[in-house]
């Protein structure tokens, strides 16, 4: 199965909004079947973005976002920076490699920053 970044993004804002303090279960996720929304909740494990992911027949749970989770969903929560990210990197042909879309995210929230800086003064 191909990771699609466009559905990570979309599991890490779902589990910021609503995980309180016991797993989500079965996530859902509009145009996305289950088996690859568990797939990729697995993934997101694997990559230390959530602390836990629970599979047991056709049903799964997540834990929370890890510090790391919080960290990357914050560089990409934004719709602006995150069309940016994604044609920057489509443009380039850049692999949509977590650590890739880290970096670019991060300069483009890096850039924005700069930009607000200077309308201050």
């Amino acid at each position: 199965m191909r990771r699609d970044m466009d559905l990570i993004r979309k599991i890490l804002l779902i589990i910021e909004e609503q995980f309180i303090d016991v797993a989500l279960y079965n996530i859902k996720i509009e145009d996305y079947d289950p088996k690859t929304i568990a797939y990729h909740c697995s993934i997101l494990h694997d990559a230390g973005l959530i602390d836990d992911f629970n599979k047991l027949f056709d049903e799964f749970g997540v834990g929370r976002l890890t510090w790391e989770g919080h960290e990357f969903i914050d560089k990409i929560r934004n719709d602006n920076t995150w069309n940016k990210t994604t044609t920057i990197m489509k443009e380039k042909g850049l692999p949509f490699a977590l650590d890739v879309v880290k970096q670019i995210a991060s300069a483009v929230v890096n850039e924005a920053t700069k930009v607000a800086i200077k309308s201050m003064m």
